[in-house]
């Protein structure tokens, strides 16, 4: 097995990768075949379009990668949710949208795996931690 040389960690649309920043001067700086990664990413996240993916490149020092998908990110997933543009500029005054109780709770079983939560409970409390930090209200009602 080759040596790591390095761990690159990007955000990118699914299915949209290509040679342009942030990918390709990422890539490139480590001489890796930036064509050969956007068309695995691409034919890896086909099925996830319209979410950015988190991505981590793992560099060996004979130039090969592997890459390893994250799920999207938890205020991606409630934006999308609560039909917003992005969360509230001020959140104590002024809230951005509403999720229901069964949204955070969907959202928190998607996330699990990047999660450092032990079960769903303990991922939905973190859920709605970001949510109220975007000014998204959680409704009780399931």
């Amino acid at each position: 097995m080759a040596k790591i040389k390095t761990v690159i960690k990007l955000q990118i649309k699914a299915g949209e990768a290509n040679p342009a920043p942030p990918v390709g001067p990422a890539l490139g700086q480590h001489g890796l075949n930036i064509q050969e990664f956007c068309t695995k990413f691409n034919a890896a996240t086909q099925d996830k379009r319209g979410n950015i993916i988190p991505v981590e490149i793992t560099v060996f020092e004979d130039r090969s990668f592997d890459f390893f998908l994250k799920t999207p990110p938890a205020s991606d997933l409630l934006k999308k949710a609560a039909g917003i543009e992005k969360g509230s500029a001020n959140t104590p005054k002024q809230k951005a949208g509403k999720v229901t109780k069964q949204q955070v709770r969907e959202i928190a079983e998607l996330k699990m795996p990047d999660l450092n939560a032990n079960d769903v409970e303990a991922a939905i409390k973190i859920i709605e931690g970001t949510a109220k930090s975007m000014g998204i209200t959680v409704e009780n009602k399931v």
